[in-house]
C-alpha cells in the first residue's frame, strides 16, 4: 500500500500563497505600468518557484518496493531491504548503503510538538478517592498508549523501520538506492532568476 506524507502546514500555506499570487498577477496586468509591473511579476515568479520547491514538492512516499524521499531538488529511492537504520530527532534520518544518510524533509517535529507529545504521554496524577476523569474504551486507550510521547515524525519513522525489518525477514536482496535530480524544480528556479535579472537589466 502506498502512503504519502507531507507537511500539512506548508502545503496549505503554499496554496494560500498561490491564491495571493493569482490575485496580484491579475492586478498587475490590469494596472500595467511598464518596468515596475514586469519586475513585480518576475519577483512573484521567483518566489513562487521557491515555494513550489520547498513547500509543495517535498514528500515522504512509502511504496511496496521501498522508500521515496522527495526533497526540494532531488528524489532518493531506497529499497526496504537496503535500509540499515532509522532515527528521528527534528527530522527522520534513514541510513543505508555505505554509511549514506537520507534526511527526509517531511514530516518534521518541532520542539513544541515534541514537548506536547511528551506531556500527552505522561499519566495524569489521581487526586482524591474517586475517579472523576472519563474512562476511555479499550481500543481508544490502546491507541493513546501507542502514540504516547510520539510525534507524527516518530510514527512515520516506526512505519519505515517496520517495513525495512519485514523486508530483511523475507531475505529480500538489498538493491542499490537511486538518486535523481528534480529537474522541474531546478529549471523553475533557474528560469525565474534569469527572468528577474533580464527584466531588471533590460526592461
Amino acid at each position: 500500500m502506498k502512503q504519502t506524507f507531507r507537511s500539512k502546514t506548508a502545503f496549505v500555506l503554499a496554496w494560500v500563497w498561490l491564491a495571493f499570487v493569482a490575485l496580484n498577477v491579475w492586478d498587475l496586468i490590469a494596472r500595467y505600468t511598464g518596468k515596475p509591473s514586469l519586475v513585480a511579476l518576475a519577483v512573484l515568479a521567483l518566489l513562487t518557484s521557491l515555494v513550489y520547491a520547498i513547500a509543495l514538492r517535498p514528500a515522504t512516499v512509502l511504496t511496496e518496493e521501498g522508500l521515496l524521499g522527495r526533497n526540494p531538488f532531488r528524489s532518493t529511492f531506497v529499497p526496504w531491504a537496503a535500509i540499515d537504520d532509522v532515527s528521528v530527532s527534528h527530522a527522520i534520518a534513514v541510513r543505508y548503503g555505505d554509511e549514506q544518510v537520507l534526511r527526509l524533509w517531511t514530516p518534521m517535529s518541532s520542539a513544541r510538538e515534541r514537548a506536547k507529545a511528551q506531556r500527552r504521554g505522561t499519566v495524569p496524577e489521581r487526586r482524591g478517592r474517586f475517579q472523576t476523569e472519563p474512562t476511555l474504551p479499550k481500543a481508544e486507550q490502546a491507541a493513546a498508549e501507542a502514540f504516547a510521547g510520539k510525534t507524527h515524525a516518530d510514527w512515520v519513522g516506526d512505519q519505515i523501520r517496520e517495513r525495512a525489518e519485514k523486508a530483511r525477514l523475507r531475505d529480500e536482496a538489498a538493491a542499490p538506492a537511486r538518486m535523481t535530480w528534480s529537474y522541474d524544480s531546478i529549471a523553475f528556479v533557474v528560469v525565474t532568476v534569469v527572468l528577474l535579472v533580464g527584466v531588471v537589466a533590460f526592461a
